[in-house]
């Protein structure tokens, strides 16, 4: 399996993002990056730099505005007077007033949901380089290969088309998807991230060619906090493609695995023509993130799971890196989940 890999993750270096009320040190950093293709490659699996895309399919997905703000927005808001070296917002439009502002500082809090996607001055060349990861792995599926991983980071499954949020920027599995659906016609993803994604159920909640199915950390007391409950299953002609499994805290291997196993039943019943998997490696036990107590054994039977019905299905796969954060057992963790997915 070929893995897509760019160091200019290490762009994207932030400092802080704030935490139940305090502002923490960041916690998506490129040490992750680090100890993932370390990981990888010590594992001896084939390791590629990206192909350049350009804007033309990250804005199939994101909204000029948003673009313009991710682009842009760092260096408008250091010509500003007191400006710090990293965008974090400091006000949200209200449920009942959500009018976009001209100016920098208001814009911030209108593409940003939460104070943890701090925008620097490499964040848009790390965002961009992370999309390539994802566009360049799908490529792979285009040229026939039965199976990719995108080792993107930042993450992606927390950004919505005109929203950043949870460390993610630009939706890498959203812009990879869309970059399928023209051969494949019909897609679906896995999310098996601790934290919901909501930024791609939002983005296909209407659409009823990409099922999503996400098992997650239960919302009520847990982020995102406002979206990942079991009745959200989508609206419109989207209304029955979407599928929340939320998790309780301390949820193990085998009601994980048990969790997966349904949502692949629920694919299978879709019956889409190419899979792509939202991998986070953060629902492990010792994760800083995490509420999880998942094993590296676990995310081994997670990915003999995926790959098992994949090749049963005869499904292309596309692997896209999102959670997971660093702690000893990080590395392990994907190399356990590639090898399974492998068989």
């Amino acid at each position: 399996m070929d893995i897509v890999f760019s160091d200019r993750h290490r762009d994207h270096d932030p400092q802080s993002f704030v935490v139940r009320g305090q502002i923490a040190a960041a916690q998506e950093v490129p040490e992750r990056g680090r100890i993932l293709h370390d990981a990888v490659a010590a594992a001896g699996f084939p390791l590629c730099e990206p192909q350049a895309h350009g804007l033309a399919p990250i804005a199939r997905v994101h909204t000029p505005e948003y673009l313009d703000f991710l682009i842009h927005g760092h260096e408008r808001r250091r010509a500003l007077p007191g400006a710090g070296p990293e965008i974090i917002a400091n006000a949200y439009p209200g449920r009942h007033m959500s009018a976009r502002p001209d100016g920098v500082v208001g814009q911030a809090g209108y593409h940003m949901a939460d104070g943890a996607c701090p925008l620097g001055a490499g964040t848009w060349n790390a965002a961009e380089a992370a999309a390539d990861v994802a566009l360049s792995a799908a490529d792979r599926l285009l040229d026939g290969a039965t199976a990719a991983f995108a080792l993107c980071r930042p993450p992606g499954h927390h950004a919505f088309r005109d929203m950043a949020g949870g460390f993610c920027f630009l939706n890498n599995v959203a812009i990879a998807a869309e970059h399928l659906l023209p051969r494949f016609g019909r897609a679906a993803i896995l999310d098996f991230d601790v934290h919901h994604g909501n930024g791609t159920q939002g983005i296909f909640y209407e659409r009823d060619d990409v099922f999503f199915a996400s098992i997650h950390a239960d919302p009520i007391n847990y982020y995102p906090w406002f979206a990942g409950y079991a009745g959200e299953r989508g609206t419109g002609a989207g209304l029955g493609y979407n599928l929340n499994l939320p998790m309780p805290p301390g949820t193990g291997d085998d009601g994980f695995v048990a969790g997966v196993e349904s949502l692949l039943a629920a694919i299978g019943r879709f019956d889409p023509n190419v899979l792509l998997v939202s991998a986070g490696f953060d629902a492990q036990e010792n994760d800083p993130l995490g509420v999880f107590k998942v094993t590296t054994d676990g995310f081994r039977r997670i990915g003999e799971t995926i790959g098992a019905f994949a090749r049963a299905h005869e499904l292309p796969g596309l692997l896209v890196q999102e959670g997971g954060y660093v702690c000893a057992e990080l590395g392990d963790n994907l190399v356990a989940f590639l090898k399974g997915f492998e068989g």
